[in-house]
């Protein structure tokens, strides 16, 4: 089948308040404390994947729900500026378009406040048949966000597969802590999932989620076994891990790579940048231990600036970064 998109991108969208650094709590009582950097910028995991890809070479399209509102035209302007296709970016006529606030601070951390809005609103009927049909591959992020579009993944991901796609997940943080949403939890759509891409937090809680009762205790113990408790649903399992680079589990055996020193401004994206840079790279027919690295690359990359697309890389400035890092070491 001839493909018109290398990548579709289902997930969520929103502006972006970055602040910070804050390393004091926050102090209520209508106490004003200053930060060194404040910043409006496109945020949204998928969002940020989406751009990421498109930063790499890919042709991309997303598929999401803004409100009717100043918030979501700025989303969309900042989509299609960074060359990604916002035509199946759907308009809700009465929700708002999402708002997250994140508040950095100088060892990297990060507290994450977010409005909703579409979110809740957001499911199938926002992804046209003909993008999932003509799409190299389809990723999906922040599944626990959008309740809705999630119970619809299998079938999504099933249907994006039988047209010769390969699929990808990153469910990002799960506010509510539950990790297994939905009568059938999460192992219906790990099982349509070629790649799973949480990073060391979420690949432990969602392994302590999925596993057997006699087996969930062990499942939390280190990130190699959580990997493997993973991986056993179906899907290659990629864990970001930071400074420490990352790790794939393929259910047989196991893939390592360094982090790629970097001085990092602000953190806000990177794993949604590393994504980018795994799946172009496996578009591109890289080998996986390849890809890992390059991906690596991509998300050290994209935190020389604040904000989560501002920095992210080329193709070659990743590549170089890999070959730079490879000499080093």
């Amino acid at each position: 089948m001839q493909h018109t998109f290398d990548l579709l991108v289902i997930g969520d969208v929103n502006p972006d308040i970055v602040i910070g650094p804050l390393d004091t709590p926050p102090a209520f009582g209508q106490r004003e404390q200053l930060v060194d950097t404040g910043l409006l910028t496109l945020g949204g995991s998928g969002a940020i994947m989406a751009c990421g890809a498109a930063r790499l070479g890919l042709k991309v399209a997303f598929a999401g729900r803004v409100g009717d509102d100043e918030a979501g035209r700025f989303v969309r302007s900042a989509l299609t500026a960074r060359g990604v296709d916002t035509e199946a970016l759907r308009v809700d006529p009465v929700l708002p378009t999402p708002l997250t606030v994140v508040v950095t601070r100088e060892d990297g951390d990060r507290a994450i406040l977010t409005s909703p809005g579409t979110l809740s609103a957001g499911g199938p009927e926002d992804v046209p048949e003909a993008l999932l049909t003509r799409s190299r591959h389809v990723h999906a992020a922040s599944y626990f966000l959008l309740p809705r579009l999630a119970e619809a993944l299998p079938e999504l991901l099933a249907t994006a597969r039988a047209c010769g796609a390969t699929t990808s997940l990153d469910t990002n943080d799960d506010p509510a802590g539950t990790w297994a949403p939905g009568a059938g939890g999460i192992a219906a759509t790990l099982a349509v999932t070629d790649f799973l891409l949480p990073n060391a937090q979420e690949a432990l809680a969602l392994a302590r989620a999925t596993a057997p009762a006699d087996e969930a205790a062990g499942s939390a113990g280190t990130l190699d076994a959580a990997a493997a408790v993973l991986a056993a649903h179906g899907p290659r399992v990629v864990v970001k891990n930071g400074a420490d680079g990352a790790l794939l589990h393929d259910g047989a055996t196991l893939l390592r790579t360094p982090g790629i020193p970097a001085r990092p401004l602000d953190t806000v994206g990177a794993g949604d940048s590393f994504d980018a840079g795994f799946v172009a790279a496996l578009l591109r027919g890289l080998p996986l231990p390849d890809a890992l690295e390059f991906a690596a690359a991509c998300g050290a990359l994209s935190t020389r600036a604040h904000g989560g697309t501002p920095a992210q890389p080329t193709w070659d400035e990743a590549r170089t970064a890999v070959a730079r890092n490879g000499k080093n070491s």
